[in-house]
């Protein structure tokens, strides 16, 4: 099988169901910047292979694959999304995480080490996910939990960004509000 079908050059694309949707439909998107947001964790783990986070990362690669799939296949029970236990799994490892940081007192701008500044531009692209998959208004129990999921993911990324800073040795960069002249 060759990795180029030319199905696509004429601006439509599969889903998994067989329907042909124009390549800037709104589940494309949202399963685009999935593996946008997948892609750049990678990154993220690369820049730091040996950090105390990166089974974490490469479960939730994970995840993004099968959310992606999810989404890819609307109306097909194959793919059945991110098993809801991953929030918790989430929640429970941002409480690890926290008790391991200094309380935060202040917005937090998006620096510091590299790893860090990495984790989040994940975050953000995250919430872009989000953002577009709440907008396809896909009233199921899978969608409803990806949504749930890409929330607490945002999340975990913020204290992953904050804890490869404290790992690296570097501050957060801290946002001061500019007093007004």
């Amino acid at each position: 099988m060759k990795i180029y079908t030319r199905t696509g050059d004429y601006g439509e694309t599969s889903l998994f169901g067989g329907d042909r949707v124009p390549k800037d439909n709104p589940r494309v998107a949202a399963y685009g910047t999935i593996d946008e947001l997948n892609s750049f964790l990678g990154v993220a783990r690369a820049t730091w292979p040996s950090s105390p986070i990166d089974d974490e990362l490469h479960h939730v690669q994970s995840d993004l694959f099968d959310l992606g799939a999810q989404l890819a296949s609307p109306g097909v029970s194959r793919f059945t999304g991110v098993d809801p236990s991953r929030i918790e799994d989430l929640e429970h490892a941002i409480d690890a995480t926290e008790a391991e940081l200094e309380p935060l007192k202040n917005f937090v701008l998006p620096g510091g080490s590299l790893a860090a500044a990495q984790l989040h531009v994940a975050r953000t692209i995250c919430r872009r996910a989000e953002r577009q998959v709440v907008a396809l208004r896909d009233d199921n129990e899978a969608t409803r939990c990806a949504i749930a999921y890409l929330n607490r993911l945002s999340d975990y990324l913020f204290v992953a960004a904050r804890l490869a800073n404290a790992k690296h040795g570097v501050e957060d960069v801290l946002w001061k509000k500019k007093k007004r002249k």
